[in-house]
């Protein structure tokens, strides 16, 4: 197997590309301005318990308060597995130390643990709770034990946290640890120092950027290249942090020179507005329509045009058993999370259910986020749950179309204004001598280049070293944009 992880940076925006055998199989987009919470490390005050819900509103300094569940507070918990009653776990006014599990989404806040988990390459550290465990993805028990062994032998003694080993680590040696002890141990260090210094609410600890978090959590042995597209201080940054936190993929880093754009070289741009179409079509002829709500995402397979040769039912077998593969990748490049209803087509026979069944769940154990999965329902349905901790990529880029009162989605002028700044540069790079650019756009875009976007926009002219000029033109549709030059 052959992965390449693709990062693409500007002062704006990262975006990472994992690509498995010359196909796209993961993304993320992260916005500077828009960064997510999960991960970040929070001192809060708790302003209201509430028995009935056994749960808590914490608030950390954000628009609105997190919520806390009693399930989710580590002291909570008893022997037995039960949980002591959250009114006799906090008070209100009380200060204690949370951690982002979910960003907030919608009209929710975001979710909280007590439970503080600090990421390495290859172990996650639990300060506060003495637990070793191995994910259960690395399914060999004799390594699973080979691991446990080598973390208790270089654990140091006076440690009184716990790790957990990530699939990652399979095969790793007592070196591998080390590193990612020390380098976890400094960091939790410069958090604690803050706790009793801090008044709440206050930020204890912000998570890495997208793109070293990927150096982080994404490259592992099949990992054979690390293309980045970045401005100079982006490729020197990464640099210095592989080489003090992750020095496995140094040798890995390769910095982009080719005219033509990292993500349009690869085809990435182009599957991107794929992931954003709500059909997808399949080889077979048939298709999917994905529909995408505050409650729940569906699915539905359909034969399309294609109706087979001779058996129907092999045909609507066949189609089902592409559709699981192109779903549980698409769930990953959507980025789609909370209850997932799919209607497969109709299959008479229990053997071609159970197979499609087998399909899908093998297709979608490869997700880096966790999923649930039932059996097909009395409706043919299957049900799933992919847990949610940031927002679907259709909410990152996209926004309700004010010209069909919400029922549809179009682009915000925000993501408009980085794909004008990304074909600036692409037109630049391929045509030398350019002197002047001229984008002409919605009065929405324009506005925004002129203020939130003034910077962007001054950074990319100090860059390419020539002016560029804006003119609105009131017919055009927000995302509806042309760019001239001489």
């Amino acid at each position: 197997m052959d992965e390449a992880l693709l990062i693409h940076c500007s002062a704006q925006e990262t975006r990472v590309a994992l690509m498995v055998n010359g196909i796209l199989e993961d993304l993320h987009i992260e916005r500077r301005a828009q960064r997510g919470l999960v991960g970040n490390v929070y001192k809060g005050k708790v302003m209201r318990v509430l028995p009935g819900m056994q749960s808590a509103f914490v608030e950390i300094g954000l628009e609105r308060t997190a919520f806390l569940h009693v399930h989710d507070i580590f002291t909570a918990r008893k022997e037995d597995g039960s949980f002591k009653p959250i009114e006799y776990v906090l008070h209100e006014g009380e200060s204690i130390i949370v951690q982002v599990a979910k960003d907030p989404i919608g009209t929710k806040g975001a979710r909280l643990t007590t439970t503080i988990s600090l990421a390495g390459h290859k172990l996650v550290y639990l300060p506060k709770e003495p637990h070793i465990g191995v994910s259960q993805r690395i399914d060999d028990e004799a390594e699973r034990e080979r691991l446990k062994a080598l973390i208790t032998d270089v654990r140091p003694e006076t440690e009184k946290g716990g790790y957990i080993v990530r699939t990652c680590a399979e095969g790793a040696t007592s070196d591998d640890f080390v590193t990612d002890m020390q380098y976890l141990a400094r960091l939790w260090k410069q958090i604690d120092s803050k706790i009793s210094t801090t008044a709440a609410p206050a930020l204890l600890y912000q998570d890495l950027y997208l793109e070293e978090r990927a150096l982080r959590d994404m490259v592992n042995e099949n990992t054979t290249r690390v293309i980045v597209d970045a401005w100079d201080d982006n490729i020197d940054r990464l640099k210095s942090f592989a080489q003090n936190f992750v020095p496995t993929v140094v040798d890995k880093l390769e910095m982009y020179s080719g005219e033509t754009p990292l993500f349009e070289q690869y085809g990435i741009e182009q599957e991107i507005e794929k992931a954003l179409s709500r059909r997808v079509e399949l080889k077979s002829g048939g298709y999917l329509i994905f529909d995408q709500n505050e409650a729940m995402s569906t699915i539905d397979v359909n034969t399309g045009a294609y109706v087979g040769k001779r058996d129907f039912g092999d045909t609507v077998f066949k189609t089902n058993l592409e559709a699981a593969r192109v779903i549980a990748r698409q769930l990953r490049l959507r980025n789609l999370g909370g209850i997932i209803i799919i209607d497969f087509i109709d299959m008479e026979k229990d053997a071609h259910r159970a197979a499609v069944l087998a399909e899908l769940q093998k297709a979608v154990s490869t997700d880096r986020v966790h999923i649930t999965m039932s059996n097909f329902s009395e409706l043919g349905l299957i049900e799933m749950t992919r847990k949610r901790t940031r927002d679907s990529l259709a909410h990152i880029l996209c926004e309700p179309c004010p010209l069909c009162a919400g029922r549809g989605e179009i682009k915000t002028a925000r993501t408009v204004c980085y794909e004008i700044l990304r074909e600036v540069l692409r037109e630049w790079r391929q045509y030398p001598g350019i002197k002047e650019f001229s984008i002409i756009a919605s009065q929405t875009v324009i506005d925004l280049f002129l203020e939130d976007e003034a910077n962007a926009l001054n950074l990319l002219q100090d860059f390419i070293t020539c002016p560029v000029s804006l003119q609105v033109e009131n017919c055009y549709s927000p995302e509806q944009y042309d760019i001239t030059f001489n």
